[in-house]
């Protein structure tokens, strides 16, 4: 397995959070890199990259002021497998993160996993009232192509809502 490390450094516009590495990505050593997830073309439906980028391609979010990095950093065959203790663990790890560098947006990739790392039961889809220092939360459904509730048009939308508000 590689290692899957954040694409992250300060003075970033949003950080992307995924919930943990798939086991493809973990073996490629590149997030999103799952057959079937959707974070790649949402990303560009939602006008954050010019044109649709592959998991090869994450580097070049940096220059864009995007990043990504996980809650938790242990790959798993799904988000399922993880625990409250693995979840609440992660945040605090993140929050760490976020407070070195000071992300304007966070964009937490699944309202689950948010509600249970962040303590925050009954959080929607959308913007957070909760911040972690000066850097503002959002959070969008888990892009993964095991998450059927969205369409990719649909996740497309609600990365351009982040989007409009990150500007």
């Amino acid at each position: 397995m590689a290692e899957l490390g954040p694409i992250m450094g300060p003075g970033l516009r949003v950080l992307f959070v995924g919930i943990n590495p798939s086991l493809r990505s973990a073996e490629v050593g590149h997030h999103f890199a799952r057959p079937g997830n959707r974070f790649w073309p949402a990303l560009h439906l939602g006008g954050f990259t010019p044109t649709l980028m592959s998991p090869f391609d994450e580097q070049q979010l940096l220059n864009l002021g995007l990043g990504i990095t996980n809650i938790v950093e242990r790959a798993t065959a799904g988000a399922a497998e993880l625990t409250r203790d693995d979840l609440q663990a992660g945040a605090k790890r993140l929050r760490r993160k976020i407070k070195r560098y000071q992300p304007e947006w966070l964009a937490i990739l699944g309202v689950g996993a948010y509600r249970v790392a962040f303590n925050q039961p009954d959080a929607k889809v959308g913007r957070q009232d909760q911040t972690i220092g000066s850097t503002r939360i959002w959070v969008l459904p888990n892009p993964s192509g095991l998450n059927a509730h969205y369409l990719v048009a649909d996740l497309g939308a609600m990365f351009a809502q982040l989007n409009r508000a990150a500007r």
